[in-house]
């Protein structure tokens, strides 16, 4: 099992990366650093929520099928619907508050159970290095969004 936590600052606002996190468009692969165009295909988009295919080509590719769930405000909930080696139904969740300088705070829990060898291998790796890893990439992608036109 894969469960971690981490926490980043970014300067943009809590409202504009909030948009940004459940912006289900084409060019979503460009601003998030661990997310392959190959692995991204949006299923269907409601008002509070997405059902979505996200991965990286690590490891020959690790994906997730998810239902992203925004109805609640400041928090995204990512609940795992299928993947190869992963365990459907965990949930990881996005908490988005503002600070005081007009910039955000954004704090992760993510969540995954093994169901294969190669599962449990990333699950490990996740557990030893992920929240290094996965924090590196949001703070990526909190830049990235901050060079963007508003």
């Amino acid at each position: 099992m894969a469960k971690i936590h981490y926490e980043v600052d970014g300067a943009v606002s809590a409202d504009r990366f909030f948009a940004a996190l459940t912006d289900f468009g084409p060019r979503r692969p460009e601003l998030w650093p661990g997310l392959d165009d190959k692995w991204y295909q949006l299923h269907e988009l409601g008002d509070t929520w997405a059902d979505v295919t996200e991965g990286t080509d690590v490891l020959g590719g690790v994906w997730a099928h998810e239902r992203y769930d925004w109805s609640e405000p400041g928090v995204v909930r990512l609940t795992l619907q299928s993947a190869v080696d992963f365990k459907p139904g965990t949930v990881s969740t996005y908490r988005i508050a503002p600070r005081p300088d007009g910039g955000c705070r954004v704090a992760v829990d993510f969540h995954r159970i093994a169901k294969s060898f190669r599962g449990r291998f990333v699950g490990v790796a996740v557990t030893l290095t992920g929240r290094r890893r996965f924090a590196g990439e949001l703070r990526e992608a909190l830049e990235r969004l901050g060079r963007l036109p508003a």
